[in-house]
């Protein structure tokens, strides 16, 4: 027996050893980690200055900037998250449009000013920096402070350091929240072993983002987004957050009619062509705007041509017309983008239109800058809000050209347009157009019907004006090369007519169609637009209550088509 109590003894020591060894083992994996995340690694922070963006419940992969106490946005993620419409200018100056002025201030100092169109000097200092750049070259970005985007903005920030991040609201939907039950922590992720985010105690409260069967994600009141045991969460509830309305949104007044515009345009290419007003109306019924094409921007300074006319002008009065003088860009030795981008040389135009449009007792002006690039786009639009300002307080009309909406003009901004504008016009023509080598349709209801649509999603209906077109390109293709030519209604059907053709209607452009073989083997091919199709088009228009039509152009349409215009409700 003796021999054998060492055996035994032996045996029991490896049998408690191995005991504690799975003891511990039970308690390694069931007990809770320690090990605690770096926040600055989790926020992506590297420096003292930078911080992390919250917004509403997501971490965005941008960072902010933190100077002096304050917080600072790239201008593209205030654009992108908070306010589109501050405007960075070629001239150094950071732009805030309202309804009836621009705030403006020099970047990279506090002052700020406003009374630009009143010429009235309201400049006061801020007491931070409004805004700055950061690097250089291509490299360099401007950050707006929030204070200066929260003057003009309803939302919601909130600064928290250690990491620096910063927390902003922009809606406040309904959520649901909790309080913690007893002291613990906020992991990385659900699991007693993942790395500690933060502790919280007892009665803080959180927003629960998932609910799982154990673990819940939460968010704290300092923004940490992690994992909290289900078991140490209790008066679970319904919330909804106050929402942050400090700032008043001014009301853009409009100069848009109580009734139906038929805008007939007049092309007049010369000082002597005013004479040709108003035989080229003497058959029209119905029209009651004219818009003679008598501007073109001329320099890159904000200067255009001029050969406007007082007389044409009294003579339209006299008919009962109101005129909507038209400035282009169609001269190409001007650079547009130059004369849109700087404050100075925006305000060279704006105010020579205005002051043009006042000479002469003008009731509106048309904008019809086309084949404008993306980049082209914002300061587009930043130089219409600057002259519907002035048109505003001089009772001038203000209407914009527009392409029907694809993705390729997006840039134009029309919501915008249908905001500071007082017409938004839909060129609702060239679908197949002189140069671009397919033969077709000119406006097939397809298109025309899809650009009122796509238009009407942005603008609101009383505000809408489509244009229909009064021409007819005549296609011809040989050896696959294919050219075109416009012309107008009556020349459309004499050529037809002489060379033995009848078109047919064609359903689904909704209009008559026609095509022949010449002798030189030559392939002719025509799309009408006429009576008919003009009527489908006129229909679309009236199911969407649009706020006017308009024609492109005077003097290539035929007498009857203003009864058909007529009768869809576009008369006087």
């Amino acid at each position: 027996m003796k021999k054998k109590i060492p055996v035994i003894i032996a045996v029991v020591l490896i049998l408690l050893t191995l005991g504690v060894c799975g003891l511990m083992k039970v308690m390694e994996k069931y007990s809770y980690s320690k090990e605690r995340a770096d926040l600055n690694e989790y926020f992506g922070v590297t420096s003292e200055e930078e911080a992390a963006v919250m917004l509403q419940d997501e971490l965005l992969d941008i960072k902010a900037q933190v100077k002096d106490g304050r917080c600072y946005l790239d201008l593209d993620s205030v654009h992108a998250y908070l306010n589109d419409r501050f405007y960075e200018d070629a001239d150094g100056v950071l732009i805030y449009s309202l309804p009836d002025d621009i705030v403006m201030t020099q970047i990279g100092t506090s002052q700020i000013a406003s009374g630009y169109y009143t010429m009235a000097d309201n400049s006061t200092d801020a007491g931070y920096v409004l805004s700055y750049y950061e690097g250089e070259g291509e490299d360099r970005v401007l950050y707006v402070a929030l204070d200066f985007v929260k003057q003009y903005t309803n939302f919601g920030y909130t600064l928290f350091t250690e990491p620096n991040r910063i927390q902003l609201d922009t809606s406040w939907n309904e959520r649901q929240v909790a309080e913690i039950k007893r002291d613990t922590a906020v992991r990385y992720q659900g699991g007693v072993k993942s790395d500690i985010l933060t502790d919280v105690e007892k009665g803080d409260r959180v927003v629960i983002l998932e609910e799982m069967e154990n673990w819940d994600q939460v968010k704290t009141a300092d923004s940490i987004i992690g994992y909290v045991e289900k078991k140490r969460l209790t008066n679970e509830h319904s919330e909804t957050p106050d929402a942050v309305m400090d700032y008043l949104e001014p009301e853009y007044t409009s100069l848009t009619r109580d009734y139906k515009i038929n805008l007939a345009w007049h092309q007049v290419t010369a000082q002597a062509a005013n004479a040709s007003f108003p035989g080229v109306l003497s058959n029209a019924k119905g029209v009651n705007v004219i818009s003679p094409t008598w501007y073109s921007l001329s320099d890159n300074q904000g200067n255009f041509t001029n050969i406007a006319s007082t007389d044409y002008v009294n003579t339209a009065h006299q008919m009962g017309l109101e005129v909507w003088g038209l400035v282009d860009n169609f001269n190409t030795a001007v650079d547009t983008g130059t004369v849109l981008s700087a404050l100075s040389t925006r305000t060279t135009l704006v105010r020579g239109l205005v002051n043009e449009a006042q000479a002469r007792g003008l009731d509106g002006i048309n904008i019809d800058f086309e084949q404008l690039s993306e980049s082209e786009g914002e300061p587009f639009v930043q130089f219409l809000r600057e002259l519907s300002i002035l048109c505003r307080a001089n009772g001038i009309v203000l209407s914009v050209d527009n392409y029907v909406p694809k993705e390729y003009s997006s840039h134009y901004d029309r919501a915008e347009q249908g905001l500071v504008a007082d017409y938004v016009i839909i060129m609702g023509y060239d679908e197949h157009w002189g140069g671009g080598g397919v033969a077709g349709s000119v406006a097939s209801i397809d298109f025309v019907e899809d650009g009122i649509v796509n238009t009407l999603a942005e603008v609101p209906a009383a505000k809408v004006i489509n244009a229909v077109p009064f021409y007819t390109r005549i296609w011809k293709t040989v050896n696959g090369e294919v050219t075109s030519e416009a012309v107008g209604m009556d020349t459309a059907q004499a050529f037809l007519t002489r060379n033995g053709v009848t078109a047919e209607w064609d359903e689904s452009t909704c209009q008559n169609y026609a095509e022949f073989t010449a002798a030189d083997g030559a392939l002719y091919q025509v799309w009408l637009e006429d009576e008919q199709s003009l009527a489908v088009k006129l229909n679309v228009m009236q199911m969407n209550e649009l706020g006017g039509v308009a024609e492109w152009k005077l003097g290539f349409e035929r007498s009857s088509v203003w009864d058909v215009i007529a009768e869809a409700g576009y008369i006087k």
